[in-house]
């Protein structure tokens, strides 16, 4: 079989046949559809399934698309009741296929972007079970002490927020395919209003819908949560603000429009937004008085993260279809951070 962009079959199985106790055949791939960051792909000899992880084929921004880090936290997660999948081997020779990579277990699941899997019934119960256990999941993760697992070195909690204020912009300034005034002020304003963090905890950094596994027949189940290429220790309300600019309530929001077309979210039964907020808050002990502030700062990071899909797509470096719009969904995404702003400021009475 041809090989993939990004990935090198016969090195990849010459590679990777020792750790596993060998090959049944040859080795064949595809991508896994809706990744907009690192590159993954389905690898198969025949008998067994495999999962490849590797960075984007160009523009890697710098302090992102870290194999070691990844790989890191999935193995620290293994034991904690966290579904994560099995790490197998992290390779850190970037000769072997062209980049460092880290290889999983296929784990049997279904990724839901924008349509319920065949297997769910299409009910409005199956849609509040799959709300409630991603939430829940969420609780979960952000209840985990960093430092028994051996993550208590794995990020740095102090002045958490304000940096993440400074980095993305940082990424911005590396990645941007235009001038943007509205993100200017956007960046202006959260540096303005950090807020005091909660405490300190795994964040996941990219907690959506689609980036979870759910049991191949049991809509209340997740058995993955995937995609950890930025998780750190830090506030983990960070995590709450950004699921909550993924998540589209109705058809007029800007999070409604997505790669895939309309999001799903916005079908009868799934939760709404303050449903998702509410389910949390009481789960756990966090201030979520400021919480409109995270949701910009999710804003703000979502609008980077397109606008650097929109740069690599623009250099003929992306893998798959639907990139060409990403690039549009930016300003209104900015717009809805500025907007959350406005309803903290409103709140808090000036």
């Amino acid at each position: 079989m041809t090989s993939p962009p990004g990935l090198d079959l016969d090195a990849l199985g010459q590679y990777l046949a020792p750790r596993v106790g060998g090959l049944a055949g040859a080795l064949r791939a595809e991508v896994i559809p809706g990744g907009r960051s690192n590159l993954t792909y389905i690898v198969d000899d025949g008998q067994r399934r495999f999962v490849v992880r590797r960075p984007p084929l160009a523009h890697v921004l710098p302090t992102a698309h870290d194999m070691a880090r990844e790989y890191r936290v999935l193995l620290a997660l293994q034991d904690t009741g966290i579904p994560v999948p099995r790490v197998i081997v992290l390779c850190e020779d970037a000769s072997i296929i062209g980049a460092r990579f880290y290889v999983m277990e296929w784990v049997d699941g279904h990724v839901v972007r924008d349509a319920l899997p065949a297997e769910f019934p299409d009910t409005r119960e199956t849609r509040r079970k799959m709300s409630t256990a991603l939430i829940d999941t969420l609780l979960q993760l952000h209840a985990i002490d960093p430092e028994p697992i051996g993550l208590g070195d794995f990020g740095h909690p102090d002045g958490f927020l304000a940096r993440q204020v400074r980095r993305w912009w940082q990424q911005w300034e590396a990645s941007k395919t235009r001038d943007l005034p509205s993100i200017e002020a956007l960046r202006r304003r959260l540096d303005e209003t950090v807020p005091a963090p909660s405490a300190p905890g795994i964040v996941h950094g990219d907690y959506r819908l689609d980036n979870v596994m759910y049991a191949p027949a049991d809509p209340s189940r997740i058995v993955a949560v995937i995609d950890w290429e930025m998780c750190t220790i830090g506030d983990p309300l960070c995590d709450v603000g950004l699921l909550c600019v993924y998540w589209a309530d109705d058809d007029s929001e800007a999070a409604a429009r997505t790669l895939h077309g309309r999001a799903i979210t916005v079908e009868d039964g799934f939760a709404k937004r303050a449903d998702l907020l509410r389910d949390y808050a009481a789960g756990t002990e966090r201030d979520l008085t400021s919480l409109d502030w995270y949701i910009a700062l999710g804003a703000y990071k979502l609008a980077i993260i397109a606008e650097g899909i929109t740069a690599r797509f623009l250099m003929g470096m992306t893998v798959g279809e639907g990139f060409e719009t990403m690039g549009e969904m930016v300003p209104a995404v900015v717009e809805s951070g500025l907007t959350a702003l406005e309803r903290l400021r409103s709140t808090e009475g000036g």
